[in-house]
């Protein structure tokens, strides 16, 4: 497996991201041979404090996650914001064929159980960062306390993406010079500066290191016999039977995700008998357009102290 490490320096001066990464390795696929994939991850807040998994999602990396990191921190919550392989610090698969759903989930599942033996999380997931945290909670029921699913969900393939999703598919796929903060912009509704911005384009200051990026909005099931589906259908059976903890708290503006909150809540026990905020004014990156009070919601949903 060719990879692509981003430069150190690509990171320098992040606006409001003070912390410094760790790394950890986890395995090639399939018994490959060669240098182990190495993982970024940000581990903020108190050792003993309760665990909250940070996944991000396409195109983002864990920078996403800043002012949510800040809100748990200060309420005593352990946060592990990890860059999923072909993202962020993490290093890049220069091949599309390199990446697939199940991939991703063993990488993540390796990252936070085989390396940093994470118990009693919280997971915290949006857009991919779902897709894949959902799987693993699914898969590994007695390693999580509660679940938060925002703005995401865990298609199957047996019921047809938006076409806001599709168009969003293409354009990636088809785009000359991929303008990965460019995607991040048009995702949010309260705008991004330049410096902002330059931040979601750092990890990739190559067009070969973009290959996740690209390849992602194609791993998404989208049909009935995806390689993902009948996982993904598995992994349904186990959360509609989840009576743990379960939030939604979904944006206003995600016309993308916005249709799964009510399915979400109608399907997993564990959403029953709690109140599920809607995080106004923000589009499918609500945590860039209000980490801050997503942070809150989930400080309080983890501690259970408002």
């Amino acid at each position: 497996m060719d990879l692509y490490r981003t430069p150190d320096d690509q990171f320098a001066n992040l606006p409001d991201f003070p912390w410094e990464p760790s790394y950890a390795e986890v395995t090639l696929p399939d018994g490959e041979s060669g240098t182990p994939l190495r993982m970024a991850y940000i581990d903020a807040g108190p050792a003993d404090g309760p665990v909250a998994l940070l996944l991000h999602g396409e195109p983002t990396w864990s920078f996403l996650y800043r002012h949510v990191i800040d809100a748990l921190v200060q309420a005593g919550v352990r946060c592990i914001a990890p860059d999923l392989v072909g993202f962020g610090r993490s290093d890049k698969p220069l091949a599309t064929a390199d990446h697939t759903y199940a991939r991703h989930v063993e990488w993540v599942r390796e990252l936070a159980f085989d390396r940093l033996d994470l118990q009693d999380v919280t997971l915290v997931g949006q857009d991919w960062g779902g897709l894949i945290g959902l799987r693993l909670a699914a898969e590994n029921p007695e390693r999580f306390a509660k679940i938060v699913a925002a703005n995401t969900g865990l298609p199957t393939g047996d019921h047809r993406m938006p076409d806001i999703w599709w168009g969003f598919r293409e354009a990636v796929e088809k785009a000359e010079v991929l303008q990965v903060g460019r995607f991040v912009e048009s995702g949010c509704v309260r705008g991004m500066s330049t410096e902002v911005r330059e931040a979601y384009d750092a990890p990739f200051p190559v067009e070969e290191s973009k290959a996740g990026p690209r390849v992602m909005p194609s791993l998404v099931p989208n049909t009935p016999d995806d390689p993902a589906s009948d996982a993904n259908r598995a992994a349904w059976a186990q959360l509609t039977q989840w009576e743990k903890p379960f939030l939604t708290p979904f944006s206003d503006s995600d016309p993308i995700t916005g249709a799964m909150a009510p399915i979400l809540r109608k399907l997993v026990p564990g959403t029953r008998g709690l109140e599920h905020p809607v995080v106004t004014n923000a589009g499918h990156f609500l945590q860039e357009d209000a980490g801050t009070e997503l942070g809150h919601i989930v400080a309080e949903f983890v501690t259970g102290a408002p």
